[in-house]
């Protein structure tokens, strides 16, 4: 076999999980509520329209924080990852995980995020996940802030608006760095910055009516207070943890131009650039000149502390870790049909077949991704979610998905294809490994994973974990490291 076609020999295969989708346990071990908890469920709301599912406003989290149940708040309940997160390190590890990313839930540490000191109970709790993943030599990527801050810190200061959020931030993420130190070497700071603008209150915590009138402003503000809280955390990780790695989280929204005319060429080019300007600070240390340009002319002004710049500067990421599911088009003209992706929309491409969910499928974007990523960045990457959202169908026990092997072994190729050419790719976490709560729906039946959970949308069923075919299938790509392909 030819040695440039294998992926390297430490390559990190495995999976990606996000507290407040799995954990569940909303309400227990001194647990104090998050964003994530007033999420609701809307079954009548079209899955493809994210605007409406991601929709909150000061009412409906006033009306959530009144009701003691999750009934409509499938993120309270999770998949149970809490009670039962020994029999799903196991089940990963019989596929052969190298890896396993998850989060910490910020509120379970600190409740309502001003504390001085840290929830015992929960520090325990992941200590003894990080003990777990260690008896069976999985490496966890851990991300500090996956779409789960505390609802107070929400609440007060209209989420990462206020300033004195870093603090409150910086001192959460210390006391993960010296409890979990034994266990983590790799860190991911804010997991989709990118996402801010799609959906403020899940990534940032900011309720829009309580906005004032320039809520593009007002985003950009919150935006600058995550850039530099997670420059001072990736310092302090530097300094606690001796050869700890941190990375960034971009959600990587690659976007071709729909024809080859010069406007439709013009808006992809500007579309791309913006996407690599939440990773162009935390890589280069510095906001693009482009970025500052537009806040001149569209009057924005970002208020910044004097060593704000410098904070930027002196403190960037060992690697850049991403998202990818689909690739979108761009186009000039108007009345052009669109098709759904990652919360969000884009011209749809007639040469691309779509999942349920209307998400196009796209694995040559990928190599293209990476390709693009590494010569802009010249820094080790890591794919850190990738999968399809399906239906499936448990027939006689099993699952049968065929659809779900074909997605990965396409995206897979054009891995081995872009390592072959020289990208340094060192891991690949899939999306998610076990079905899990969807982030953007809520739904349970969007599912994702190589093991099946028996819930449904309204949390009915037995929590029983099945193995599906690309369980399997999996297992045999980590055990050949790809050669199976």
């Amino acid at each position: 076999m030819n040695n440039e076609h294998v992926f390297p020999e430490n390559f990190l295969w495995g999976g990606a999980l996000a507290a407040n989708q799995v954990e569940g346990a909303w309400n227990q071990g001194g647990k104090g509520l998050s964003v994530a908890d007033v999420a609701v469920y809307k079954k009548d709301v079209d899955v493809k329209d994210y605007a409406a599912h991601a929709a909150i406003t000061s009412a409906s989290v006033e009306q959530a924080m009144q009701d003691p149940s999750d009934t409509h708040y499938p993120k309270r309940r999770g998949i149970d990852f809490y009670h039962r997160y020994a029999e799903d390190i196991a089940l990963f590890a019989e596929m052969g995980f190298k890896a396993l990313r998850i989060s910490i839930a910020w509120s379970r540490l600190f409740p309502t995020g001003e504390e001085q000191e840290a929830n015992e109970e929960g520090v325990q709790f992941y200590i003894r996940v990080f003990e777990e993943l260690k008896k069976h030599h999985i490496e966890p990527i851990v991300t500090l802030s996956h779409y789960e801050m505390p609802l107070a810190l929400s609440l007060k200061y209209n989420g990462w608006v206020e300033r004195t959020v870093i603090d409150h931030f910086v001192r959460f993420s210390r006391v993960c760095f010296e409890r979990f130190k034994p266990y983590v070497k790799y860190w991911l700071t804010f997991n989709e910055i990118d996402s801010i603008f799609r959906h403020p209150f899940t990534t940032a915590g900011i309720i829009p009516d309580r906005c004032p009138e320039n809520q593009q402003q007002t985003i950009y503000q919150a935006l600058h207070h995550q850039f530099v809280a997670s420059a001072l955390v990736t310092r302090d990780c530097h300094d606690i943890i001796p050869g700890s790695q941190v990375g960034c989280m971009l959600t990587k929204l690659t976007t071709y131009p729909h024809t080859c005319h010069p406007q439709d060429v013009e808006k992809t080019l500007i579309k791309n650039l913006m996407n690599l300007f939440y990773s162009d600070v935390q890589v280069f240390g510095e906001y693009p000149a482009l970025v500052q340009k537009q806040w001149q002319k569209e009057s924005i002004h970002i208020e910044m502390q004097p060593h704000d710049l410098d904070i930027l500067k002196a403190h960037t990421v060992d690697f850049i870790s991403f998202s990818y599911y689909m690739s979108l088009t761009e186009s000039a003209s108007d009345g052009m049909e669109m098709a759904a992706g990652n919360t969000i929309l884009g011209v749809k491409n007639p040469y691309l077949p779509s999942t349920d969910w209307g998400w196009q499928i796209d694995p040559v974007g990928l190599k293209v991704s990476l390709l693009e990523l590494y010569d802009r960045y010249k820094k080790p990457l890591m794919i850190v979610e990738n999968g399809m959202g399906a239906k499936d169908e448990v027939v006689d026990g099993k699952i049968h998905d065929p659809y779900r092997i074909d997605y990965f072994k396409a995206h897979f190729e054009q891995m081995k294809a872009a390592v072959a050419l020289g990208v340094d790719l060192i891991g690949y976490t899939s999306w998610g490994p076990i079905d899990l709560v969807s982030a953007g729906t809520s739904q349970m039946s969007k599912r994702y994973g190589f093991i099946y959970v028996d819930q449904d949308d309204e949390g009915h069923g037995t929590l029983e974990r099945i193995r599906k075919d690309s369980f399997y299938w999996y297992q045999d790509i980590i055990k050949t490291n790809g050669a199976s392909l």
